[in-house]
This record gives structure tokens, C-alpha cells and sequence, in this order.
């Protein structure tokens, strides 16, 4: 079955719109913690410290899988998409439906 192009490059469009707009959404989180230990006891900022770390950590893999979409967009122009970009291999539809920025076949994301 073909792949539908347009349906394809919609589905990542919105996809990596949701994770530039969770980013833009969370960039407070990731601030800098205050040293000041008159405004916030030592429990209350290493939570704050804990906090910025995850949302620190989630930050980078949204930028990672903006960067996978951004690939998945490219090999869509470049009529590359569903190809895995290891072997050359159709990569499987279902795959595709699961993660539709995948660059490899099962066997090569191994």
C-alpha cells in the first residue's frame, strides 16, 4: 500500500508543533534555581533542583525527537520515507503507524 505523503507530512508537522509548544511551555521550568535560602528552605530547593533536572532532561529528548521529525520530514521531500536508512528496506506500515519518524527497519533499531 502506498504512503500517503500528505497525511504523512501533516502528522509530523503537528507532531513536532506539540513538542516546540510543550518546550516554549516548560522553559521556566528548566530556569535556573536561586540561591537564595532566605526565600526557599534547603528542601524546597532541592526540590526545585530535582525539577529543573527533569524538565531539563525532557527538554532534550523533545529537541532529540524534533530533530528525528525534522530527518523524517527531509526524507519525505527527498522521496526517502519508509525506507530504512541502514539497509534500504521498506520499513513495516505498522512501524510507521507507531512512529512515523522511524529511520530504520526493526531489524536495523536493533
Amino acid at each position: 500500500m502506498p504512503i500517503d505523503e500528505d497525511a504523512v507530512r501533516c502528522r509530523l508537522t503537528a507532531l513536532k508543533k506539540e513538542l516546540e509548544d510543550y518546550s516554549e511551555i516548560s522553559e521556566e521550568a528548566r530556569a535556573p534555581v536561586t540561591l537564595d535560602q532566605q526565600s526557599v528552605g534547603r528542601l524546597s530547593r532541592m526540590d526545585a533542583l530535582q525539577g529543573q533536572a527533569m524538565a531539563q532532561a525532557s527538554e532534550r529528548q523533545r529537541r532529540a525527537d524534533i530533530q528525528k521529525i525534522s530527518a523524517a520530514l527531509v526524507r519525505l521531500d527527498d522521496g526517502e520515507y519508509g525506507s530504512c536508512v541502514e539497509c534500504g528496506e521498506e520499513i513495516a506500515e505498522k512501524r510507521l503507524e507507531v512512529d512515523p519518524a522511524a529511520a530504520f527497519c526493526i531489524r536495523c533499531a536493533q
